[in-house]
């Protein structure tokens, strides 16, 4: 039975290390930002192999799906959940890459559980991706609901107030 290597190190190294991924996660950031993806995945990997956590595998998820790894995109946030099941950003991410994967049956419970962990400063951005989700299963009813939603936590929203406008037109022609 193998020991994480974190595990063994004293105090004062794991504060090291916490320092030195957080240095690495903001050079990755910031290079994510500027659109230097492979800058920015060499950046996250570093943070991890100092000091993993679920915001580094998530946000190299994040990366990986913009340079359209969708699969190593949701590794990546599978891992993240493994090292913090109550971090939102991951269950939304993987519902997020499951539905442009053309899954979003798949992707509901993931995005269903973004609502109920308790970090998760964001969730309108779940509720955009239920409507999203449900839109493409042909539920307008929840698809509806869920952009409202999304509108009711954050009314400036503009991607949920365009897909209202979009439902609305949609269903207006369908009559």
């Amino acid at each position: 039975m193998s020991c994480s290597p974190i595990l063994s190190l004293q105090p004062r190294q794991v504060q090291r290390r916490k320092q030195q991924a957080w240095q690495y996660f903001s050079q990755a950031y910031r290079a994510q930002l500027k659109r230097n993806f492979l800058f920015a995945i060499d950046k996250y990997r570093q943070s991890i192999a100092s000091y993993p956590t679920a915001e580094a595998h998530t946000f190299l998820g994040w990366t990986y799906s913009h340079v359209g790894n969708l699969d190593a995109a949701i590794e990546q946030c599978k891992l993240a959940i493994t090292l913090d099941k109550e971090f939102g950003n991951p269950y939304n991410d993987i519902g997020a890459y499951l539905i442009a994967q053309g899954n979003p049956q798949e992707a509901i419970p993931y995005l269903q559980r973004a609502l109920t962990v308790k970090r998760y400063k964001v969730p309108h951005y779940a509720h955009y991706n239920l409507a999203r989700a449900y839109e493409r299963l042909g539920n307008v009813l929840l698809a509806f609901k869920h952009y409202q939603q999304a509108l009711a936590i954050d009314p400036s929203y503009f991607m949920a107030q365009q897909a209202i406008r979009s439902l609305r037109q949609s269903v207006g022609n369908a009559q």
